[in-house]
């Protein structure tokens, strides 16, 4: 089982919405890949609530079958539609791939 677990800051303004609305859309855009992605066993998007300075905006955390299938889930069409729309909204990533 691989796991693949993402974290964004974002940009307080981008795509002409507040980071907070930003991080709504990137949520619901990131949950509705689930479903759509071959090997993906499951993915959750949290937004967080504490605000501090350590604090990252937005996490994905998504687990697949095996490194084949977290890899083809970077290139899969789904995915990279969704890309765009993060990257522009982003300040900083930071990104996590274990297996256990």
């Amino acid at each position: 089982m691989i796991k693949h677990i993402v974290m964004w800051r974002l940009k307080e303004t981008a795509h002409g919405n507040s980071k907070e609305e930003n991080a709504i859309k990137i949520k619901n855009m990131l949950e509705s890949l689930r479903g759509k992605i071959p090997g993906m066993v499951s993915i959750e998007v949290g937004i967080d609530f504490s605000s501090t300075d350590s604090s990252s905006d937005v996490v994905l955390y998504s687990e697949f079958s095996t490194k084949e299938d977290l890899e083809n889930y970077q290139v899969h069409p789904e995915h990279k539609a969704v890309m765009p729309f993060i990257l522009e909204a982003r300040l900083e990533r930071r990104v996590v791939d274990y297996e256990i």
